[in-house]
C-alpha cells in the first residue's frame, strides 16, 4: 500500500494525512530525505487501528504507528507538567488541527506540513521564509517547555549553517538551569550529530552566545580567554584555536572518534594559571583530567574517551595542532 492509498483511506474516514517535519525542510533545501513522518488529523486512535490493523504500535507517553516503513502519529498537543525533557501531558483527539500540532514543535523550519493528497503546504509560522533566509527561530513560546531544544537549535545551526534569531537565543538562555535535568544520553545524541556536520564550531558558538556553553561543556568554555603565544597561534585564544582545529578536522576525516580527539586535544590549557600565559607548560599531560571529566559528563563512548586522552597526551610530539 503506497502513501496515497493510505491517505485516501484516512480521507474516507473523515481525516487528513500530512507529511511533517524534517522531510519538508530537507525537500525545500534540496537535501536527501531519509525519514518521512506523517501526522494524522481528524481520527481517533481506535479509528486508525481499525483502518490499519497491521500497523505496529510503539511509545509510552504517546503512541506512534509504524506502517509501510514510515512513522504515523495522531495530531497532538502538549502541556508541561514538570521540569525536564519528559514531563508532559499529551492530548490526542480528532479535533486537534494540523496548525495546533505544528505549534508544539521546536523551530519554524520544522513546523511545516504538506497535505499528502493536495500537496498544499501548511506553513502557519513562516518556516519556508526562514529556510530561504537561513534563520532558526522558535515556533512559539512552547519552545521554553523542553530544555533539549537548546542543543537542537545549536545542532541545526551547525548542520545548515543558519543563524539563530536573537529572541530564540534569549529563550535558550532562559532554559539554562533546566539543561541540568537532561540525561547524558540526550546531550551526547545532539553533540554527536553536531560533530558530524561540516562546521561543528557553530554548535559551540551558538551555546556560547546563549551563555549556556559551560553547563555541559565546561572544559570547552574554560578555553575562552586562555591566551597562547602569538607566533604559533595568531588566531587568538585556545577556544578559537580549538574551533578552527575541529572544523579543519572535518576536511580530513569522517571518523567522529578522531574529530573528538581534535576537539579535546588542548583541554590541558584550562589548568594553566593565568600568570603563566601565554605559555602552557605541561598542558599535554595535564589534559587527561579535563578530557576525562568532559567525556564522563556527556557520555561519550569509551573508545572516544581513550582517543581523547591519547590526543591530549601525544599531540605535542607533532606540532600539527
Amino acid at each position: 500500500m503506497d502513501i496515497e492509498q493510505i491517505a485516501r483511506l484516512i480521507e474516507k474516514s473523515g481525516g487528513r494525512l500530512y507529511l511533517v517535519g524534517g522531510a519538508i525542510r530537507d525537500s525545500i533545501l534540496n537535501k536527501p530525505i531519509f525519514d518521512r513522518d506523517y501526522c494524522v488529523v481528524g481520527l481517533e486512535k481506535e479509528e486508525f487501528i481499525r483502518l490499519f490493523p497491521n500497523a505496529h504500535i510503539r511509545g509510552k507517553s504517546f503512541e506512534v504507528f509504524d506502517l509501510e516503513g514510515s512513522e504515523f502519529a495522531l495530531a497532538r498537543t502538549e502541556k508541561k507538567i514538570g521540569k525536564g525533557h519528559k514531563e508532559f501531558e499529551i492530548t490526542t483527539n480528532k479535533n486537534i488541527t494540523i496548525e495546533e500540532d505544528l505549534k508544539r514543535r521546536d523551530i519554524t523550519i520544522n513546523s511545516i506540513a504538506q497535505d499528502v493528497l493536495t500537496k498544499e503546504i501548511i506553513d502557519p509560522y513562516g518556516g519556508v521564509e526562514d529556510i530561504k533566509n537561513g534563520i532558526i527561530r522558535a515556533t512559539s513560546d512552547k519552545f521554553l517547555e523542553d530544555p533539549l531544544r537548546v542543543y537542537r537549535v545549536a545542532r541545526f545551526a551547525s548542520q545548515f549553517n543558519f543563524r539563530v534569531e536573537q529572541n530564540t537565543i534569549k529563550m535558550m538562555n532562559s532554559l539554562r538551569e533546566e539543561l541540568k535535568t537532561l540525561s547524558k544520553e540526550r546531550v551526547f545524541c545532539e553533540f554527536r550529530k553536531a560533530l558530524s556536520t561540516k562546521k561543528p564550531s557553530i554548535f559551540f558558538n551558538m551555546l556560547k552566545e546563549a551563555d549556556v556553553l559551560d553547563v555541559h561543556f565546561k572544559e570547552i568554555y574554560d578555553l575562552i580567554g586562555s591566551l597562547q603565544p602569538l607566533e604559533y597561534h595568531p588566531e587568538g585564544d585556545s577556544y578559537n584555536h580549538t574551533m578552527i582545529a575541529v572544523d579543519n578536522s572535518v576536511e580530513l576525516t569522517d571518523d567522529l572518534l578522531i574529530r573528538y580527539g581534535v576537539l579535546v586535544h588542548d583541554l590541558g590549557k584550562v589548568l594553566t594559571p593565568k600568570e603563566m600565559y601565554p605559555h602552557h607548560h605541561g598542558h599535554a599531560e595535564k589534559g587527561v583530567v579535563p578530557v576525562r571529566n568532559l567525556s564522563n559528563r556527556i557520555g561519550v563512548p569509551t573508545s572516544w574517551k581513550k582517543a581523547g586522552i591519547t590526543s591530549s597526551r601525544e599531540h605535542m610530539r607533532r606540532r600539527n595542532f
